[in-house]
C-alpha cells in the first residue's frame, strides 16, 4: 500500500509540475491570493500557520542545514537565469535587426546570404521594382550588397588566435536603408577606396579596428577610417564599399543579397508579387525584420535546451539537498508534530506548514540566485559564430523579467518536491510511536 501511495503521489507530482512550469504571474498570484484566504479564514488554515510561525522560529536553530537548501537553489537559478539570459541575448540581437518596410531579396532557396548569388542584371531588375522608396533624387533606396569572411586577431588571445568577421560589401544607399547605424568615431569610407568602417561589437572583438588603423583583408591592404553602432547584429560587421569588396574577393559584379526600402509595410505584398512574376527572377524576399528573426531560432532553441538541461541536473541536487535537510528537520520535531497531532491538529496543517516552510526556503534561494544573475551577468557581452552569417556575432546577456520569472517558478518547485515528501511523511507518523521513541 505504500508504495502505490507513493506512485500515486509521484504521478499527481509530475502533473502538478508540468502545469506549474505553464502558468503565468497573475494565476500564480491568484493561487496565491486563495492560499492566504483559505489560511486566514478557514480552523485547518489557521492551524497550518500557527504550525508554520512555529517552524519559522526555530530556523535560527537550523541555520547550517537550512542554508544548504538555500545555496544549493540560489546556484540553480543563478546558472539557469544565466545560461537563458545568453540566449535571449542572441535572440533579442538577431530580432532588433531590420524592420517591416525593408526588404531583403536573395537567390532562390538560399537559407541566407552566405550561400546566395545575384547577378548584376538580376539586380537592377530588382531595384526597378514597385513597392520600393525613392530618394530625393528619385532613385530607388536599395542596396546590392556582399557577404564574405575575413580571418583578423582576436583581443586577449595568443599572437595566432584569429577569429571570423563578417565583412559586408554596401552601396551608398546602405545608410538610409539602416537608419539606426551612426557613426561615432571618425567617418564613413568613401566609394572606389580601400576604406573600412567597423561596427562596435567588433571593435571590441578583433585587433586593429580603431580608426587610423591598417588591416589585411584578402591579398589588400585596407584603411579604417570610422566606428558605426547600430544596436543589432550590424554592430558586428564590417562594412566597406561593394564594388571594392567585391574586386578584392573575384566576385566580379555579382552580390550576395539586395536590401531595398519600401515605401511601407503594406507595399511587401506588391513588390513581392512583382518579382515572382518577373521570368528573369529566381528569389526569395522577406522583411529584414523575419529574416534575421528567423536566423536567430536554431542558436536561441540550442541554448535554451542546453540551459534547461544544466539546471535539471543541478535542479536534481537541489531537490535531494532539500529533502536530506526536511526529513532531519521532520525527525528532529517528531515530538513536536506528535503533540500536535494528539491535542486534534489534523494530517493536512502539518503538511501544509512543513511544505511552506521549504518553500520560504527555496524562495529566498530563488530571489539570490536570480539577484547574482542579475548582477553578474545583465549586459556581459558575448560572442559566437552566428546562424546564416561567416562571422562571430557578438551580443549582450539579457536577464529580463521573464526570465528572473522562470526562475522563481524553478526555485519554487524544487522547493515544493523537496519538502512534499517529508510533509507527507510528518503528517502520518504515528502519533503513539513518535511520543514513544522520544
Amino acid at each position: 500500500m505504500t508504495f502505490l501511495f507513493n506512485l500515486l503521489v509521484l504521478a499527481i507530482l509530475v502533473v502538478a509540475l508540468f502545469v506549474w512550469v505553464q502558468l503565468p504571474w497573475y494565476a500564480v498570484l491568484a493561487i496565491a491570493v486563495v492560499f492566504a484566504l483559505w489560511m486566514a479564514i478557514s480552523r485547518r488554515g489557521r492551524q497550518a500557520a500557527s504550525v508554520t510561525s512555529v517552524g519559522i522560529s526555530t530556523l535560527k536553530q537550523r541555520m547550517g542545514s537550512s542554508s544548504v537548501v538555500v545555496i544549493g537553489i540560489a546556484g540553480v537559478v543563478g546558472v539557469l537565469v544565466a545560461l537563458l539570459a545568453m540566449g535571449e541575448g542572441y535572440s533579442q540581437t538577431l530580432r532588433n535587426t531590420g524592420s517591416d518596410d525593408t526588404a531583403i531579396v536573395l537567390r532562390g532557396g538560399s537559407a541566407s546570404e552566405v550561400s546566395s548569388v545575384l547577378t548584376r542584371d538580376s539586380i537592377l531588375v530588382i531595384e526597378q521594382a514597385p513597392g520600393i522608396a525613392r530618394d530625393k533624387q528619385n532613385k530607388p533606396i536599395a542596396s546590392g550588397e556582399i557577404v564574405v569572411a575575413a580571418n583578423l586577431p582576436v583581443k586577449g588571445g595568443a599572437a595566432d588566435d584569429e577569429g571570423s568577421v563578417q565583412v559586408r560589401g554596401v552601396g551608398d544607399e546602405a545608410w538610409a536603408l539602416r537608419p539606426n547605424a551612426k557613426i561615432i568615431a571618425g567617418r564613413a569610407f568613401q566609394p572606389g577606396m580601400r576604406e573600412l568602417v567597423v561596427g562596435q561589437g567588433a571593435q571590441r572583438q578583433f585587433v586593429g579596428l580603431e580608426p587610423g588603423h591598417e588591416i589585411k583583408l584578402g591579398t589588400q591592404t585596407w584603411n579604417v577610417v570610422g566606428v558605426f553602432a547600430s544596436g543589432d547584429a550590424y554592430d558586428s560587421e564590417i562594412w566597406g564599399d561593394a564594388d571594392v569588396v567585391a574586386d578584392t574577393y573575384r566576385r566580379g559584379s555579382s552580390r550576395t543579397s539586395v536590401f531595398a526600402k519600401l515605401t511601407d509595410a503594406k507595399a511587401m505584398d506588391t513588390f513581392k508579387a512583382a518579382l515572382a512574376a518577373d521570368p528573369r527572377l529566381q528569389v526569395d524576399v522577406d522583411t529584414t525584420l523575419n529574416y534575421f528573426s528567423k536566423q536567430s531560432e536554431g542558436m536561441s532553441k540550442v541554448m535554451r535546451i542546453m540551459g534547461i538541461t544544466v539546471g535539471s541536473i543541478m535542479a536534481i541536487g537541489a531537490i535531494f539537498g532539500a529533502l536530506n535537510t526536511m526529513f532531519a528537520a521532520v525527525a528532529a520535531r517528531a515530538r513536536e508534530i506528535a503533540t500536535l497531532r494528539a491535542i486534534g491538529f489534523r494530517g493536512v496543517p502539518v503538511v501544509v506548514a512543513v511544505m511552506l516552510e521549504t518553500m520560504l526556503l527555496a524562495l529566498l534561494g530563488g530571489l539570490i540566485g536570480g539577484l547574482l544573475a542579475w548582477l553578474i551577468f545583465n549586459g556581459w557581452t558575448a560572442s559566437t559564430l552566428a546562424a546564416g552569417s561567416t562571422g562571430q556575432l557578438a551580443f549582450t546577456f539579457k536577464v529580463t523579467p521573464e526570465l528572473l520569472w522562470e526562475g522563481l517558478k524553478w526555485a519554487l518547485a524544487i522547493g515544493f518536491v523537496g519538502g512534499l515528501f517529508p510533509a507527507l511523511r510528518a503528517a502520518r507518523l504515528p502519533v503513539t510511536t513518535a511520543l514513544r521513541e522520544l
